[in-house]
């Protein structure tokens, strides 16, 4: 299975059998999905179903023993592919020789010698032969389910023109179509390999701890089971997904991510399969079996992409079913009413026809958006963006509003101390002492920042007495035998210490964007610490790359306060804002946006956006390697926490929609002139066939074009 069109014959030879729920297609890996009623049908008859259209097929499981096939069912053809170049070749020259003249060969190529030697009809009728070996049976079988299509327009055109006496254009269409399919069969299969690729980016054994009596041994990665301890070297790839437990290193996670600086990894961080570890030895204890890395992960969603067919894909398939036909229709008019409304012969008005038929071979239409949509998909992957499919790459190309959460995405999404503001004679190392004793215990993110701020002061920090913590408000507890409390501002309302001055500048840092905390006893308030999430690295600047990709409208979304997410949006460039949001009122928000504006992206970080991203055209999440919600939940996963990757995703989107058009424009412009050239009786059949497996090497080559687009390509729009 190599082309749309051979999925259309599946579907309809396949799909209709009672029993059959549902099939899915995946052109790349050569491989149909069957959802079926074992007791209606089995998987023995499914099988010779798809036997009888002429194609084979074999259970998935059992693929890598079909992939040892008999030498003739991997190379038969390309054997008989140049055995048709060869004779065609062998009988032109032969045809030359017997002539003497090259001139006169042509003349009695176009009808001026109708019945060439014996010999050299015979090696023309073995270079139809064999250009014709593997189009024939399929042709039959077409004509017997009364459904035609490229094989028998190709047989029909190689037929007729043998019958009028024109063997060297049989012999070119023939030797032409093979070697057009059998270039169509190897561009499916570098798009097909360069997936496969990705599974090469992981060592085939482990170096494995099997205990203190046997050391480490080299294992297959398969068997090293999720717990084990597993030794990396410097300059290795990393086999499985772990946590270091040992060694300090840096870690090239361009593979899985595209980051293009490497990773510092020590004890406690995690690493992943397929990542290269850089200068020192590292010890790992393994988290996932091999068959279920984030790389694996990965590998599996882009080859279940293909289910997700973009709509012009969609578009090309609809098409296809009705232009066969149509192009018959046409050729047989063609042949028939011309001698009736000009003065063209009988045998002249056939050969146009016959001409039509070459002509109207949807091969390059059909490939035309296929190959494309795996190389661009093949390609996001290498580059750490993830797109589950071609209906969401195409998407990407047409958003003009984007949505974006705050925290984790905008923003860093670790908060920290910002400002410390003593009161009442108190020192700063005094306000952050307390507060850090307060807090010890806590793990409130806010409170995980003061410790941060305390131990990067080098405060020591002693954990307060009898800690009690007040929900949604703060906490109190004992420090050196007196009282104090920890909380927000509602807190330090209810202690009735809400003062004026102490107003005032907890409200100028709110405006700022700031959280602010308030720290104090049974007297006073000894102090404020306020603590605010840092915008991301070049926020503002990839925001303008986004826009200048095409995107017209960028949305924040939080449920922070108003002044926090106001600072924040300034801050930042975004064109608006929401603020307060609960997760339903980020859903019912992106909800009135996809229904103002139809495209709209949501990018999150996965887990709390879930629901917000499942609302919007498109889900986008950040961060994704490793986490495992974030990579079932989103229609497109950035695999490092790079926003840069968003104008990137844009324009590669961009880029493949314009290379399908180009390729669909190709294809039709081409069958469009000759059918002109066709009907003014400028057009030969082996022009036409010529022309037809130009166009298709060049769609073919457009498309692999996109497989080699990195991170750093195709910036314009």
């Amino acid at each position: 299975m190599d082309c749309s069109e051979e999925v259309a014959i599946l579907r309809r030879e396949v799909g209709g059998r009672p029993g059959i729920i549902d099939l899915a297609f995946d052109v790349v890996n050569a491989r149909m999905t069957v959802e079926f009623d074992p007791d209606a049908i089995s998987a023995p008859e499914i099988v010779t179903a798809v036997n009888a259209t002429g194609m084979k097929a074999s259970p998935w499981e059992l693929r890598h023993a079909a992939a040892k096939q008999p030498f003739w069912t991997r190379h038969g053809r390309l054997i008989t592919t140049v055995a048709s170049g060869l004779l065609l070749a062998s009988a032109f020259f032969a045809h030359w020789m017997h002539h003497g003249s090259l001139l006169d060969v042509f003349a009695g190529l176009h009808g001026t010698e109708q019945n060439p030697p014996t010999f050299i009809a015979l090696l023309y009728l073995g270079a139809v032969t064999c250009g014709a070996w593997y189009v024939l049976p399929k042709a039959l079988q077409a004509i017997r389910r009364l459904r035609p299509d490229m094989n028998v327009l190709m047989i029909a055109a190689v037929i007729g023109a043998i019958l009028i006496g024109e063997l060297f254009e049989a012999a070119t269409v023939a030797f032409l179509f093979a070697l057009s399919l059998l270039l169509e069969h190897w561009s499916v299969e570098r798009a097909r390999n360069a997936i496969g690729a990705l599974l090469h980016l992981t060592p085939p054994t482990a170096r494995y701890f099997c205990g203190n009596h046997c050391g480490y041994h080299e294992k297959p990665v398969s068997e090293v089971p999720p717990g084990a301890t597993v030794q990396v070297w410097p300059g290795e790839k990393i086999p499985l997904d772990g946590m270091v437990i040992k060694g300090m290193s840096s870690v090239n996670q361009a593979p899985i991510t595209g980051e293009s600086m490497p990773v510092s990894k020590q004890p406690g961080d995690e690493v992943y399969a397929g990542t290269i570890n850089q200068e020192g030895v590292l010890e790992l204890r393994t988290t996932r079996a091999a068959s279920d890395t984030t790389l694996a992960r990965i590998i599996h969603m882009v080859e279940n992409a293909q289910a997700r067919r973009a709509r012009s894909q969609q578009w090309v398939d609809r098409f296809s079913v009705y232009y066969t036909p149509s192009m018959m229709l046409l050729a047989i008019a063609t042949a028939v009413t011309l001698p009736l409304l000009t003065t063209a012969s009988w045998p002249e008005s056939v050969y146009r026809g016959l001409v039509i038929l070459v002509i109207a071979c949807p091969c390059a239409l059909v490939i035309s958006t296929p190959v494309s949509i795996v190389s661009a998909l093949t390609a996001s992957a290498r580059n750490g963006v993830l797109i589950k499919g071609g209906l969401y790459l195409e998407a990407a190309g047409s958003l003009k509003i984007l949505a974006m959460d705050k925290t984790g995405t905008l923003t860093e999404g670790q908060p920290e101390v910002q400002v410390l503001v003593p009161l009442d004679g108190h020192t700063e190392e005094e306000l952050l002492t307390r507060a850090a004793a307060l807090e010890a215990t806590s793990e409130h993110p806010l409170a995980r920042a003061i410790l941060r701020k305390a131990r990067a002061s080098g405060i020591t920090v002693v954990p307060a007495e009898h800690y009690q913590a007040l929900p949604g408000k703060g906490g109190e507890g004992m420090i050196d035998g007196r009282a104090f409390w920890i909380g927000s501002h509602r807190l330090m309302h209810e202690k009735n210490q809400d003062l004026a001055d102490i107003r005032k500048r907890v409200e100028a840092l709110e405006d700022a964007g700031h959280t602010v905390i308030a720290l104090g006893n049974d007297r006073h308030v000894c102090g404020l610490i306020s603590v605010a999430d840092r915008l991301r690295k070049n926020v503002p600047r990839i925001l303008d790359a986004i826009r200048q990709a095409g995107v017209e409208q960028i949305i924040m979304l939080t449920g922070d306060n108003q002044g926090t997410a106001r600072a924040i949006a300034a801050e930042a460039g975004v064109d608006d804002h929401r603020c307060e949001l609960l997760p339903e009122d980020k859903v019912e928000a992106i909800g009135r946006l996809v229904r103002k504006h139809r495209t709209v992206a949501m990018v999150g970080d996965g887990v709390n956006d879930a629901p917000a991203m499942a609302a919007a055209t498109l889900g986008i999440a950040m961060g994704a390697m490793g986490t495992d919600a974030a990579l079932e939940t989103a229609d497109v996963a950035l695999m490092a926490d790079d926003l840069a990757k968003l104008p990137w995703l844009i324009r590669h989107s961009r880029r493949t929609l314009r290379n399908i058009q180009q390729n669909i424009g190709f294809a039709l412009g081409i069958k469009l002139v000759f059918i002109i050239l066709t009907m003014l009786g400028l057009a030969t059949l082996w022009m036409a066939i010529a022309a037809d497996t130009g166009v298709t090497l060049l769609v073919i080559f457009n498309s692999l074009r996109l497989l080699n687009l990195s991170a750093s390509d195709g910036r314009s729009t």
